[in-house]
């Protein structure tokens, strides 16, 4: 069984740590989890299935520099990747943000990734319903569904553990696991 890759941006860690839970769940099908800081893409482009995580900084942004992070993320990795043609790649995505604090961008780093990678050819699962959420606009939002699974750590952490659990067994089958 192939691994499944599983690859994050992060200024904080929240989404590390998320990055972490799921690759505890999945178990040996899961390639330990790395900040794309820490990878070039050829490390990155090895994996035909993977799983992908942003918070949304800003307004609505990936997050990267001129979000005012410590370091590069996907602001400054994505474009590294940006003449690879991604056909053949399944790619299951999550994104963290704060529907109270941010309900005008709920997430949307997460619409971003999507938007890149779909645009590149991969094959993207694991959309995600908006219902228990309150925001006023996603850019994560797609055909009346989040593009990938949705984790608000500020106002409903209780629910990250259940929705993380409901989400992999959606997506591992697509993901070959």
């Amino acid at each position: 069984m192939a691994q499944i890759g599983i690859f994050f941006g992060t200024d904080t860690g929240t989404t590390r740590l998320i990055a972490k839970k799921i690759a505890k769940r999945i178990g040996d099908a899961a390639a330990k989890p790395v900040n794309v800081n820490r990878i070039t893409p050829d490390e990155m482009l090895a994996f035909d299935a993977l799983i992908l995580g942003t918070p949304t900084y800003g307004e609505g942004r990936l997050p990267g520099r001129s979000a005012n992070n410590q370091t590069e993320s996907w602001e400054e990795f994505l474009p590294r990747i940006a003449d690879a043609d991604l056909a053949g790649k399944t790619i299951a995505l999550y994104g963290l943000g704060n529907q109270e604090k941010h309900g005008d961008h709920f997430a949307s780093g997460l619409g971003h990734l999507y938007r890149f990678f779909e645009a590149h050819g991969a094959t993207i699962v694991g959309d995600w319903p908006l219902e228990g959420y309150d925001f006023a606009h996603s850019e994560a939002v797609v055909d009346g569904r989040f593009a990938g699974l949705v984790i608000d750590q500020n106002s409903q952490a209780m629910l990250t553990e259940a929705r993380l659990d409901a989400w992999l067994a959606q997506v591992l089958p697509q993901l070959g696991a």
